[in-house]
């Protein structure tokens, strides 16, 4: 798998440490749990989303784009990471938020990512709840087009057949490490949104045939939704770099039975998951994406879903910034 053909920008610290959780596997009882650490990815405080943004930023420079625009939740990871990747390479950045929670909180609307963004010398437009965002990035591209400039559209999360190769070239990342660890490894496990991440990695797992199943914790869609996304994507993915037919529809798997009471809000499962990685690992996760996969793993393990000798391998995406937005969901006494 050659992944060196395709046009990329080096942005993050590369390899991710891939670490063993000892207490975190001793307080469960569970089986050996290890962390694949992208929330060490370096760029604007790090996360998954740097990976995708190697290969899109590559293309925008390609196209001889001056200015990106993404879109995403008002805490959103990737639009940080994507005003950082503009800022580091030279580009304008026009970032569009969607208030999907509809919270008039402060904390979550200026604090955290948000800050960020602005820190980063983003553009931020606000939309409200259930807005056709990709409808509102073209129509912000047309505008800009229209001004002599020359935009590069990144679709949220990252995810189309170009970011994913990130994601692809993180599965191969950590079957070497593990492979020099001498880790076999029975699970991988990632929180998934808008896909790109777990299209990436099955693309990755599955080329490979390395026989490593992978399980995605969605953090927003329904189960059968989630899983025709993330495939779908798969395919284009695969399609792109030459390997039709490589990923099986049975190998996308997704959960949904951790979301709550949806897309960012918080649920009383994600804040005991990321107090107990905090207090037994001293690693922060994010409120949305990881916190929420992690308190699905848990429960899981809870339930006796992996047997005790196995080895779980879960993705860290990163996102601990977005904590800052989330103050009043967690209490302290």
């Amino acid at each position: 798998m050659h992944l060196s053909r395709f046009p990329r920008v080096r942005l993050a610290h590369l390899p991710t440490p891939l670490e063993y959780l000892s207490n975190l596997s001793k307080a469960l009882a569970g089986p050996n749990l290890y962390i694949k650490r992208d929330d060490c990815t370096g760029l604007g405080t790090g996360g998954n989303k740097t990976r995708k943004l190697e290969f899109l930023i590559a293309d925008a420079l390609e196209k001889k784009a001056d200015v990106v625009i993404t879109q995403g939740a008002v805490q959103s990871n990737h639009a940080r990471q994507t005003a950082a990747a503009a800022a580091k390479v030279g580009m304008s950045c026009e970032i569009l938020l969607e208030n999907r929670t509809e919270s008039s909180e402060r904390d979550y609307l200026e604090s955290g990512n948000v800050f960020l963004d602005k820190l980063f010398g983003a553009a931020i437009t606000n939309f409200p709840k259930d807005t056709d965002m990709d409808a509102a990035m073209q129509a912000r591209a047309d505008e800009l087009g229209s001004a002599d400039k020359t935009p590069y559209v990144i679709p949220g999360g990252g995810s189309n057949p170009v970011g994913a190769l990130g994601y692809v070239n993180c599965a191969l990342e950590t079957l070497t490490q593990a492979n020099d660890m001498g880790l076999q490894v029975d699970h991988f496990v990632t929180a998934t949104g808008s896909a790109g991440t777990q299209a990436g990695l099955v693309t990755g797992l599955e080329a490979t045939r390395c026989g490593i199943p992978l399980l995605g914790f969605s953090v927003r869609a329904p189960k059968e939704a989630q899983e025709e996304n993330v495939f779908k994507l798969a395919c284009a993915t695969a399609e792109y770099m030459g390997m039709t037919g490589c990923v099986g529809r049975d190998s996308v798997v997704a959960n949904s039975d951790y979301v709550g009471g949806g897309y960012g809000v918080p649920t009383d499962s994600m804040i005991e998951a990321v107090l107990m990685m905090a207090r037994h690992e001293a690693i922060l996760m994010d409120p949305v994406y990881s916190g929420k996969g992690l308190a699905g793993l848990i429960d899981l393990i809870r339930n006796g879903f992996f047997r005790k000798d196995e080895n779980v391998i879960f993705l860290h995406t990163g996102g601990s910034a977005g904590l800052f937005g989330y103050l009043n969901a967690f209490s302290f006494d």
